[in-house]
C-alpha cells in the first residue's frame, strides 16, 4: 500500500513536468526531422575506399605529398576523429595525425556509456541552470544518433537505481521521468518503477535489507575504442588521410599576405615508426588532443595559459557473475558524493568511476586506493551473500578526463561544464572538454568555427545519420550467417558481428581452419574469450602497429582480463610479426623520442609492461607483496606447510619449476615448462626464480582474505596434494583469477 501511495503521489509532479516540457520537445522534434531530411536530400556520399582501406604507408605518402590540405586535425580520439569525419564529408581535403594509436587515451578508458547525464539534469533542475539543461538535451540527441549510426557497437541498456528510503522513491521517479521527457521523441524506452520483489528478481545480487523498490531507466552502452576506430576508419574511407604513430614536432607558421599577422599553416610531423620527418601544410589546424590540449596550444604561443584541469577516473572489471547479463546499477550518492556505475560489459562487470585531480600523462596508472574505494562502494549495494573480493579484480585502468576552463570567460578559473571551442590569434582552432557522447556535435561546432575563421568553402555538416564503418550492413541476425557460411562457433560469430558489423565477413574469410569437427574455422587466442587469430591479421589492416594496439583497442582483451591478455601476447606478437614482416632479430620500436631496432622479445616485454602498469597487474603484485603479515591460524599454517613440503622434498625452504615437475611426473602429468614458469612467477615476489615458504604462506593468507582469488599455483598445489593420494588427473587451466 505504501509503495502504491508513493508512486501515486508522484503523478501530479509528473504531469506538471510533462506540461512544461511538451511544447519545447515538439519544436525540437521538428528541428531534428528537418536536419535528417537535409541529410537524406543530399543523397549518398561518395566513399572512395569502401572496399579496401589505404595502407598506413599510402596514408603517410598522401600526407607528405599533398601540397595543402583544407583541414589538419591533431588528435585521434573520439573528438579528433569526429572532426576529421565532419570535415571530409563536407568535401574538405582532410588530414589527421595521432602520436600514439587511435583511441589510445581517454576515449578507450570511459565508463562505456552513451548517456545524457542523469546527475547533470539533477543539477540543472536544482540550480535552475539552463546551460546544464541544454547540455543534457544535446547529449540525449547525440545518444540517439550514435545508437542509430553504429548499431553493431552500441545498444540500449536498462540501469537500475535501487531505493532504500520511501521519500526517495517519488524524488528519484520525478527526476528520471524528467530525463525521459527531455529526451522527448528520442527516449530509448520509458523508465518504470519496480517493487522490492521485482527488483530482486531482476537483480538478485542486490542488498535486500531496507530495500523499498527500484527505478529502471535506459541509456546507451558501447565498445568505446572500437567506436572511436569506426569513426576514424569511416573518415579514411571517405578520403581523409589519417595516420597513427605520427606526432607533431612543431607548428608551421607564415605571415598573412593581407594583414601581415603570423598564422598557423600546418605542422612539422614525425613518423614515430620510421623516424622520418615531413611537413603537412593546411589552411586550418584543429587541436583535438584531449588532456594534451595545452601542449599544442603552447606550441602556438608559449605564453598561453593552461586551460586543462585533468581529472583521473579509475574503473575496474570483475567477473560477470557480479551483475545480471542485461541490467546495470547506479549508485547516485557514494560515501563521498560521487556517482558509481555497476554495469555488465562484454560478459564481465565494469564498475567506476572515481574523480581525482591528476597530472597529464600518456600512461595513467590505476591506484590501489581507487580500486578499493570502488570495491567498498559496490559492497554497500550487494547482498552480504556476495563476497566482493579484491582478488576478483580482473583488470583496472585509469583515464584522464580533460576538464577545461573557458579562456573566453571572465572567470577563467571556473570549470566549464560543457566543451570549449577557442580560436587563437594565429588561427589555431582548439576543441576541448565535453563528453564522449557529444563528440559529433562538438566536431560540427568546431568545423563551423573553422570554416568561418578561415573562409573555407564548405556546406553544413552531414554527419547526422551517417552510418559508421560496419554499421550499414549489420543486422541482429548477421551472426547466424557467419555460423552457417563459415563454420564459426556461435559465441565467436556473435562477437565478430558485434565488433565489426558488416565487415565481420572479411575477418571470417581470414580465419584459420581448426582441424576439428567443430568449429571448422576460428582458432581462439585464449580459450575463455571469443577473440580469434584472424582478428590480429585484420587489426593490421585497421592500422594496428603494436601488440598493445591489438590487446587494448582492436580487441578488448587487456581491458577484460590482464592474465588472459598476458597469455595471448606471444601468439599475437608472432602473428603480427608475419603480417608486418618483422624478423626474429630486429623490428621497429615505438618510443616517445627514440627510434631504433630491437628484437621481438622487446615488443613482447613492452606489451607486458603496459598490462603491468596501466591495466592493473602492478596493483596485483603490490597487493601480494604488501601482505607481509600472515594471518593464518597455527592449524592452517601446519596444513599449508605440509602441502608445501610435498613439493620441497629436500626441505630447502623453496620450490622451483623442477620441484613441481618432479611431483607432476609421479602423476603422469606434463605441463609446458614456460606455462609452469609463469604460474610460479605470479607468486615469486622477489623474482629470484623460486617460491619460498613465506611467499607461499603469504599467498594462502591473501587467498583466505579474498585479496587474491583463483591463484593458479594455489589450485595446482592443492589438486596435486589430493591427486597424490587419489591418483586422479590434475587440472591446471587458468580459472580467471584476478589482479
Amino acid at each position: 500500500m505504501a509503495f502504491r501511495k508513493a508512486v501515486k503521489g508522484t503523478l501530479i509532479g509528473g504531469g506538471a513536468v510533462a506540461t512544461a516540457f511538451g511544447l519545447s520537445q515538439f519544436f525540437e522534434y521538428r528541428k531534428n526531422q528537418a536536419q535528417l531530411a537535409y541529410v537524406e536530400a543530399q543523397g549518398e556520399l561518395k566513399v572512395p575506399f569502401n572496399d579496401a582501406l589505404p595502407t598506413r604507408e599510402e596514408q603517410l605518402s598522401t600526407l607528405r605529398n599533398t601540397e595543402e590540405f583544407d583541414v589538419l586535425v591533431v588528435g585521434g580520439g573520439a573528438t579528433g576523429s569526429g572532426c576529421a569525419l565532419d570535415a571530409v564529408t563536407r568535401n574538405l581535403k582532410t588530414a589527421l595525425v595521432e602520436r600514439s594509436d587511435f583511441s589510445s587515451g581517454t576515449s578507450s578508458r570511459s565508463t562505456k556509456l552513451i548517456h545524457g547525464g542523469v546527475r547533470y539534469l539533477q543539477k540543472a533542475i536544482m540550480k535552475l541552470d539552463y546551460e546544464q539543461y541544454m547540455m543534457v538535451k544535446e547529449a540525449l540527441h547525440e545518444r540517439a544518433n550514435l545508437l542509430n549510426i553504429a548499431p553493431h557497437l552500441s545498444a540500449p541498456l536498462p540501469i537500475m537505481l535501487p531505493v532504500y528510503k520511501w521519500w526517495q522513491l517519488p524524488y528519484y521517479w520525478a527526476g528520471i521521468k524528467m530525463y525521459d521527457l527531455v529526451a522527448g521523441s528520442q527516449c530509448l524506452k520509458s523508465s518504470y518503477v519496480l517493487s522490492k520483489s521485482k527488483a530482486l528478481e531482476l537483480f538478485p545480487m542486490l542488498k535486500k535489507d531496507k530495500l523499498v523498490g527500484a527505478i529502471v531507466y535506459y541509456d546507451g552502452q558501447h565498445n568505446d575504442s572500437r567506436m572511436n576506430l569506426a569513426i576514424a576508419l569511416t573518415a579514411a574511407r571517405h578520403g581523409a588521410a589519417i595516420a597513427n604513430y605520427t606526432e607533431v614536432v612543431h607548428l608551421l607558421k607564415k605571415p598573412d599576405p593581407k594583414t601581415g599577422q603570423v598564422k598557423v599553416c600546418g605542422a612539422h610531423c614525425r613518423d614515430i615508426i620510421t623516424g622520418q620527418e615531413f611537413d603537412v601544410r593546411a589552411k586550418c589546424v584543429i587541436n583535438a588532443t584531449g588532456p594534451f590540449t595545452d601542449s599544442l596550444r603552447k606550441m602556438d604561443n608559449q605564453k598561453t595559459p593552461n586551460i586543462c584541469q585533468p581529472s583521473a577516473g579509475v574503473h575496474i572489471v570483475i567477473p560477470g557473475y557480479y551483475s545480471p547479463d542485461n541490467m546495470g546499477l547506479l549508485d547516485p550518492a557514494t560515501s563521498d558524493g560521487r556517482v558509481i556505475f555497476f554495469l555488465p560489459w562484454e560478459k564481465m562487470t565494469i564498475a567506476g568511476t572515481t574523480d581525482t585531480p591528476t597530472v597529464v600523462t600518456a600512461h595513467p596508472i590505476p591506484l590501489e586506493d581507487d580500486i578499493n574505494f570502488i570495491l567498498s562502494e559496490v559492497r554497500h549495494y550487494l547482498s552480504p551473500d556476495v563476497e566482493v573480493r579484491r582478488g576478483d579484480v580482473l583488470a583496472a585502468w585509469s583515464g584522464i578526463r580533460p576538464l577545461v576552463t573557458d579562456p573566453n570567460s571572465k572567470d577563467t578559473q571556473s570549470i566549464c561544464r560543457n566543451h570549449v571551442v577557442n580560436i587563437s590569434d594565429s588561427g589555431l582552432i582548439t576543441i576541448a572538454g565535453g563528453k564522449w557522447t557529444t563528440y559529433r556535435s562538438m566536431a560540427e561546432e568546431t568545423l563551423d568555427a573553422a570554416i568561418k575563421a578561415h573562409n573555407l568553402s564548405a556546406g553544413p555538416s552531414r554527419t547526422v545519420g551517417l552510418m559508421l564503418d560496419g554499421g550499414k550492413d549489420w543486422t541482429p541476425t548477421l551472426y547466424i550467417r557467419l555460423v552457417q557460411d563459415y563454420g564459426l562457433e556461435n559465441e565467436v560469430a556473435q562477437h565478430l558481428a558485434a565488433t565489426y558489423g558488416g565487415r565481420a565477413f572479411e575477418v571470417a574469410k581470414m580465419a584459420q581452419v581448426t582441424g576439428k569437427r567443430w568449429p571448422i574455422v576460428g582458432k581462439r587466442l585464449v580459450s575463455e574469450f571469443p577473440y580469434i587469430e584472424s582478428e590480429v591479421q585484420y587489426a593490421v589492416k585497421e592500422y594496428a602497429c603494436t601488440a598493445i594496439d591489438v590487446i587494448a583497442r582492436r580487441t578488448r582483451l587487456g581491458f577484460l582480463n590482464v592474465q588472459a591478455a598476458d597469455e595471448a601476447l606471444p601468439l599475437i606478437v608472432e602473428i603480427m610479426g608475419k603480417e608486418l614482416q618483422w624478423t626474429e632479430q630486429k623490428k621497429k620500436v615505438f618510443t616517445d623520442c627514440v627510434f631504433g631496432f630491437v628484437c621481438l622479445q622487446e615488443e613482447l616485454e613492452g606489451a607486458k609492461k603496459f598490462l603491468h602498469l596501466e591495466m592493473g597487474y602492478k596493483a596485483r603484485s603490490e597487493q601480494l607483496s604488501k601482505t607481509t603479515e600472515i594471518s593464518l591460524t597455527a592449524q592452517e599454517i601446519a596444513r599449508y606447510k605440509k602441502r608445501f613440503y610435498k613439493f620441497d622434498k629436500e626441505s630447502k625452504g623453496f620450490i622451483t619449476t623442477v620441484d613441481v615437475q618432479q611431483v607432476l611426473e609421479k602423476l603422469s602429468i606434463q605441463i609446458d615448462e614456460n606455462a609452469l614458469h609463469e604460474i610460479l612467477n605470479e607468486v615469486d615476489l622477489n623474482k629470484n626464480g623460486q617460491v619460498e615458504l613465506d611467499e607461499f604462506l603469504q599467498l594462502m593468507s591473501a587467498v583466505q582474505r579474498g585479496q587474491i582469488s583463483d591463484s593458479r599455483l594455489a589450485i595446482l598445489m592443492k589438486t596435486v596434494e589430493e591427486g597424490l593420494d587419489l591418483r586422479r588427473p590434475v587440472s591446471v587451466d587458468r580459472s580467471g583469477g584476478g589482479v
